[in-house]
């Protein structure tokens, strides 16, 4: 028996080790393939709908052409869009135009054509509604900004106004004392006393 054990002895290290080894884990099980849901068909949009930017594009492009305009072009503009029937898109171009005239009360009647569209509940402005907000908003901020500039004008003048006045006092005094006589030196105590 004690052969048979030195036999296996040479063999013991390689027995050993394969106890030690753990065993290869089973393969994962083959992923499920899930099939993707079915697509619904695109509803077909008819060729008469337009989109809002559709709607946006050619009245941004107005706008920029009427930044390149004089102000003589852009009330011939205003002069001739004023003879159309009414529609919210005629109403957001003239809007656009007043506010590049910027005459008294330009801004205000401005936001007010696109008040109206941006509230309008008619077919033709639904699309245009977010862009009548948008100037709507950016005239109200014109507005604002005037208005402190007009005050802050104001407050230039009344300083200047003020500064002015404070001169013209330091000039009369200045005259004041020009004309005051000299008073002779104040004799000192040691002069007196000889």
């Amino acid at each position: 028996m004690t052969s048979k054990l030195l036999s296996l002895l040479p063999a013991l290290p390689l027995l050993l080790l394969g106890a030690c080894v753990t065993p290869a884990p089973p393969p994962p099980p083959p992923p499920v393939m899930v099939a993707p849901p079915p697509v619904a068909p695109l509803a077909q949009t008819p060729l008469t709908h337009v989109s809002p930017q559709d709607e946006a594009a050619p009245l941004l492009a107005y706008h920029q052409s009427l930044r390149r305009m004089a102000q003589g072009e852009l009330l011939k503009e205003l002069s001739g869009l004023s003879l159309q029937q009414s529609t919210p898109k005629l109403s957001l171009q003239i809007g656009m135009i007043l506010m590049l005239t910027r005459g008294t009360g330009d801004l205000a009647r401005a936001q007010a054509q696109f008040d109206s569209v941006a509230t309008s509940n008619e077919q033709a402005a639904q699309s245009i509604k977010p862009l009548a907000q948008l100037l709507s908003s950016h005239c109200a901020e014109a507005r604002r900004l005037s208005e402190a500039n007009e005050k802050l004008i104001a407050q230039l003048k009344e300083n200047q106004r003020k500064t002015e006045q404070l001169n013209d006092m330091l000039e009369g005094l200045k005259a004041i004392e020009r004309n005051l006589p000299v008073r002779p030196p104040p004799q000192s105590s040691a002069q007196g006393g000889r």
